[in-house]
């Protein structure tokens, strides 16, 4: 694969480009679904490829190819110096990125099993048990599971000589069961929504997960739901379990602070940020105890943003977003850092495929554990209601006005875990609902969330994100708005 990328840069270098960087990537996916009892997904691809991207007169050009010969490699390194040069035409200031060494290198994520090694008709008769067992509950009206694996080789080259091997294998796994009595919809998922848990792990996660033992459960929550109460509509406190609050940690948090948002660079598709340049440093982004971080190293955990090197050839790093409730920091890339005057890019850059340009994107954003057990956080809350389980989201865009609901909620009087709530929700204005935080689950509670379908770019690049998160509480947040009645 060297061989081929130093013909790549040699041809760039040769028409004319300042500075060249190649990605070859070999992805291998699995997707499987069950629906009622039946299989719905079976499916197996590859694709292997090369993409190129350049500098030439100051500005940026890139191009792609699977023609993966010496030819079609100096084919495709052409064109994207003639797609730089004719992109200089239109510039408004020069390009420059802040400096970077070159590495050699090599590196796997760590699995024990590989999901591709193991029969296709024994991960689907695991699907097809956990469904049974969720479609065995009486009021039960649609059962679905699912399993995604993928694993991605990339081989980095670049023109200031890093050679960069990696590998990252992902697992995940989800099972979720649906009830429909008279105009009401009521669902349950385990262990999250959209999909379930996912991470820079083997086939072994997909063990520890032990669907069969959970779907009874999950059936059985979701057609009580249907006999449940109504959440309350009022301002009270609010207490967010992990897999929840690792979304609202992904929507309120990790998107505004993408640099690219920022600068406008992003702004036609996913939308701009509140967290303009002279909010560093300066704005009270959340209470005293949150503490938030980009941490992409993998002694972090096996999360989704977890990698040796971004594709741009940084290696991963730790970078403080809030620190004591104070806003400190963005996730940058090299031309970025350069426009804010930092010496040096986070290494948040990444690419869906060989065929698309490498982005700023969310590594593990994570919310830093507190200090208190779970047991003590419920007993310590008077009046509150718990919210479990994502069902639905909505922020503008700039990420500073949401309204999310979850599957689930439970009532919490006197310190105790009372009885079941249908329907809840809760909005809010980011720094407001940051700022009543008081208090976050201790590192026993903590869990590395997998979000593996955010998606961002045009063309659109969809891609895994990690997220930290242990159950929080917070104060004096509006609750039950979104299904209140006219």
């Amino acid at each position: 694969m060297y061989d081929l990328a130093s013909v790549a840069l040699e041809t760039a270098k040769v028409r004319g480009a300042t500075y060249a960087d190649v990605r070859t990537m070999h992805l291998r996916q699995r997707d499987l679904t069950t629906k009622n009892g039946q299989v719905g997904t079976l499916a197996q691809s590859e694709s292997l490829g090369m993409g190129v991207r350049v500098i030439a007169n100051g500005a940026w050009g890139f191009a792609s190819t699977d023609k993966l010969t010496r030819e079609g490699v100096a084919a495709c390194a052409a064109q994207a110096v003639t797609i730089g040069k004719a992109s200089a035409l239109a510039k408004r200031g020069e390009l420059v990125l802040v400096p970077e060494n070159a590495y050699v290198d090599s590196w796997q994520s760590a699995f024990r099993k590989d999901p591709f090694e193991i029969p296709l008709e024994t991960q689907i008769a695991l699907l097809l048990a956990a469904d049974a067992e969720m479609w065995r509950v009486k009021g039960v009206t649609l059962t679905e599971t699912g399993m995604q694996f993928r694993k991605i080789d990339s081989w980095f080259a670049s023109s200031i000589g890093s050679r960069i091997h990696q590998r990252k294998m992902q697992t995940g796994c989800g099972i979720a069961a649906t009830s429909f009595q008279g105009e009401e919809i009521q669902k349950r998922s385990y262990p999250s929504s959209f999909g379930g848990q996912h991470a820079l792990e083997g086939y072994e996660l997909v063990e520890a997960l032990e669907l069969l033992k959970h779907a009874p459960r999950v059936a059985e929550e979701c057609v009580a739901l249907h006999s449940a109460a109504q959440c309350p509509e009022k301002t009270g406190t609010l207490i967010l379990e992990g897999s929840q609050l690792g979304l609202q940690i992904h929507e309120s948090v990790g998107h505004p602070i993408e640099l690219d948002r920022v600068l406008g660079q992003e702004a036609n598709f996913a939308g701009t940020s509140f967290l303009t340049l002279d909010q560093l440093n300066q704005l009270k982004y959340a209470s005293g105890i949150v503490n938030v971080v980009a941490d992409a190293r993998v002694e972090h955990g096996p999360g989704l943003g977890t990698f040796a090197y971004d594709d741009e050839g940084v290696p991963a790093q730790c970078t403080e977003i809030i620190k004591d409730g104070w806003f400190r920091g963005y996730l940058s890339n090299r031309e970025t850092a350069q426009l804010i005057g930092l010496q040096r890019s986070s290494g948040t850059m990444r690419t869906e495929s060989w065929n698309r340009l490498p982005i700023i994107r969310m590594t593990n954003i994570s919310l830093l554990p507190g200090a208190w057990p779970y047991a003590e956080l419920i007993a310590d809350s008077d009046d509150a209601i718990l919210m479990e389980t994502n069902r639905s989201w909505s922020i503008d865009d700039r990420r500073y006005q949401f309204q999310f609901s979850t599957e689930i909620g439970w009532e919490i009087k006197g310190g105790k875990k009372g009885r079941m709530l249908k329907n809840p929700s809760y909005s809010g204005i980011t720094t407001e609902f940051w700022n009543g935080c008081d208090a976050i689950c201790s590192r026993e509670h903590w869990m590395l969330w997998g979000t593996p379908n955010c998606g961002k770019g045009q063309p659109m690049q969809t891609m895994g994100t990690g997220h930290g998160a242990a159950p929080a509480r917070f104060r004096n947040v509006r609750i039950g708005t979104a299904f209140a009645k006219i």
